[in-house]
């Protein structure tokens, strides 16, 4: 297959690219580079790529493509704070656009990277996809927005499936330290603490990026008539867990670290833990295999061989709102999260290189 990866030089996308490429499919990027230079001392993807807003692209930008794994988008809660109604224009807007060029160019599958965020609060017992939307912030609402409007296209020419991650985690060459076990073993190994920023209770469903790739390449190759319009909670069902939970695994892997709450720290209202069964059992080629204590080791080794400290943790490199903050004081990007830099602009007009 020839598949177009949005988003392909993001936390996500820098897993999820070789693994179809090793797979044996044609993968082509497409990507604003937003986070250009922020990476972890890895080798980026090397493919092919369009440098370019999903906010502008036109059928034309995606002809002769079978698939569409789309990505791109404000990736957290926190960004999605920063202005919401960008939040909206990017996450429901750009993803319902990317959709429609799709469709017309003639592209068959469109798998939309959702996200269990879309569930909100939901208490404490495991919820299906046929749970209730509870959206508690922006980033969760315009996951809801984009897959009614999607769905809205689906006919039998054009096949949209929704992954409904769970909360990600592990080594990428574009690390996010923003999620809470990267976050956590990151404090851990360069603190020597477990800093906690809530009371530790809410649940959250944990899911590593290779298993988050797997499902998009299973979704990719499945038959139609077993992925037709479905959406699928992605990850495992036993991998909920609630924050300190997560943080006593830390603790337990990491040499000589404490738990320590930060002030001020209570409950969060993002609560909710989700059954995965559905794509375990109905996703063909999905088998997720990781754990969050798998995960930590893994974080844990590659701090060390990079060094990790303190500053790079929580600086503009790996935490998404300081790079985009710091980019709009610079002048560099507008309020619209657009780059002003015309030098840019040329460059996203450009063919595929």
């Amino acid at each position: 297959m020839r598949i177009l990866v949005t988003g392909h030089n993001g936390y996500i996308g820098c897993v999820l690219v070789p693994m179809l490429q090793r797979a044996g499919h044609e993968v082509v990027g497409l990507d604003c580079d937003l986070f250009d230079g922020c990476t972890l001392g890895q080798e980026m993807p090397d493919v092919r790529s369009i440098r370019m807003d999903i906010r502008d692209v036109r059928p034309e930008h995606l002809s002769g493509f079978d698939g569409v794994a789309h990505l791109a988008g404000i990736s957290n809660d926190p960004l999605g704070d920063l202005r919401p109604e960008t939040t909206y224009e990017i996450n429901h807007l750009g993803a319902v656009r990317v959709a429609e060029a799709a469709k017309a160019a003639g592209v068959h599958r469109f798998v939309f990277s959702s996200s269990c965020s879309l569930y909100g609060a939901h208490g404490d017992t495991p919820i299906d996809e046929s749970a209730a939307f509870l959206p508690v912030t922006p980033y969760g609402e315009s996951k809801v927005f984009a897959e009614r409007d999607i769905s809205a296209l689906a006919d039998d020419r054009f096949s949209p499936v929704f992954l409904r991650n769970a909360t990600a985690y592990g080594v990428s060459a574009r690390l996010r330290g923003d999620l809470v076990v990267n976050n956590l073993v990151g404090y851990a190994y360069t603190l020597g603490q477990v800093l906690m920023k809530s009371d530790g209770s809410p649940w959250r469903p944990l899911v590593h990026i290779e298993d988050i790739s797997r499902a998009f390449l299973a979704a990719l190759e499945a038959p139609t008539d077993a992925v037709h319009l479905e959406a699928f909670n992605i990850g495992r069902s036993q991998e909920n867990y609630r924050v300190r939970e997560v943080a006593e695994i830390v603790a337990d892997v990491v040499p000589n670290t404490e738990l320590v709450f930060a002030d001020g720290a209570g409950p969060d209202k993002r609560n909710y833990r989700v059954d995965c069964s559905k794509a375990e059992q109905g996703l063909p080629g999905y088998d997720p295999t990781w754990t969050v204590r798998q995960g930590v080791e893994e974080l844990l080794e590659s701090y060390k061989a990079h060094r990790m400290d303190l500053d790079s943790l929580t600086g503009e490199r790996f935490q998404r709102i300081k790079r985009v903050q710091n980019l709009m004081a610079s002048d560099s990007l507008g309020e619209d999260l657009r780059w002003r830099n015309s030098e840019v602009e040329v460059e996203e007009l450009g063919n595929v290189s």
